[in-house]
């Protein structure tokens, strides 16, 4: 199975793809994920069985576009989300944050 990129059309094995994804944010449910072979980068939302692919507005995500993934799976951590597929599981940590108690000075 090869996953395309929606940008260049490249089209990569899940292993590829998936390791190209850097950032998890919790907050809305999104992973970051950067094209090995354009640099276009995406944000998408991982479902059971798919890739969502859309875009932000009016404070949530709207899926416009669907890749099917058969046997796909997720799991929401603490400070990631561990992606998986039959016996591979890939982990993509949280976006950073700043440290407690850490403030900007203007």
């Amino acid at each position: 199975m090869m996953i395309p990129c929606l940008a260049c059309d490249s089209r990569f094995l899940p292993d590829e793809y998936f390791r190209a994804c850097h950032d998890y944010h919790r907050g809305t449910d999104l992973v970051a994920w950067t094209c090995p072979h354009c640099g276009n980068q995406d944000d998408l939302r991982v479902l059971p069985g798919e890739l969502g692919f859309g875009y932000t507005g009016h404070g949530r995500f709207d899926v416009h576009d669907r890749v099917r993934v058969p046997g796909l799976r997720r799991r929401r951590q603490d400070l990631r989300l561990d992606i998986s597929l039959d016996q591979k599981v890939w982990r993509v940590p949280t976006r950073s944050r700043r440290p407690a108690g850490a403030r900007c000075s203007f």
